[in-house]
């Protein structure tokens, strides 16, 4: 089975996302899939990642190598970015599996949840930070000196992380777990 993961831009996303999706779909049963992030198109942006043309773009290059297409983008505190997002399901879902998931703020908050945070943080106050790149993973990835690593430290954080997807899936209901629940109803 092969996935394709379509982030708003893989060039940092893809140290988190390939080594969580990964992880996931082990921790489901399906030990022997393929995770790709898409990187040709370069989206370049949550505004480019939600245009129509653009999706199309993404599947039209991949169809018939790819079995389930994941697109996912930050919140950024948009209220209303589920309601697009499940449009853009409405527009791809119909002939092959298209799921499309917000990070509930950023996708680093993903990575936090799967760490031991630093002394005083607490994960009530990371979640709900709307800003979580820059008031907490930055730091974090600064404290570990590895702000200088692959992706800001987001390569050795995202696979540090991933070996706790259950904690993920547990303080990330609202958006990781719930497309981790839709992708084993899918499979």
């Amino acid at each position: 089975m092969n996935i394709l993961i379509i982030p708003e831009d893989f060039r940092n996303d893809q140290y988190i996302l390939k080594p969580l999706f990964s992880r996931l779909f082990r921790s489901i049963g399906k030990p022997h899939v393929t995770v790709d992030v898409c990187r040709d198109p370069l989206l370049g942006g949550v505004g480019e990642a939600l245009k129509r043309e653009r999706i199309a773009e993404v599947v039209e290059k991949h169809e018939g190598m790819t079995d389930i297409f994941i697109l996912c983008v930050d919140r950024d505190g948009n209220t209303n970015r589920r309601q697009r997002l499940d449009h853009i399901e409405g527009e791809f879902g119909d002939t092959r599996i298209f799921l499309a998931s917000n990070a509930w703020e950023e996708i680093e908050t993903w990575v936090l949840a799967g760490l031991d945070l630093p002394r005083g943080w607490r994960w009530s106050e990371v979640r709900a930070e709307i800003q979580v790149k820059e008031i907490y993973f930055e730091p974090l990835a600064a404290q570990r000196n590895l702000s200088d690593a692959p992706g800001g430290g987001r390569k050795f954080l995202g696979e540090e992380a991933s070996r706790r997807i259950g904690a993920i899936r547990q303080k990330c209901r609202e958006d990781f777990d719930a497309l981790a629940r839709r992708l084993e109803d899918a499979i």
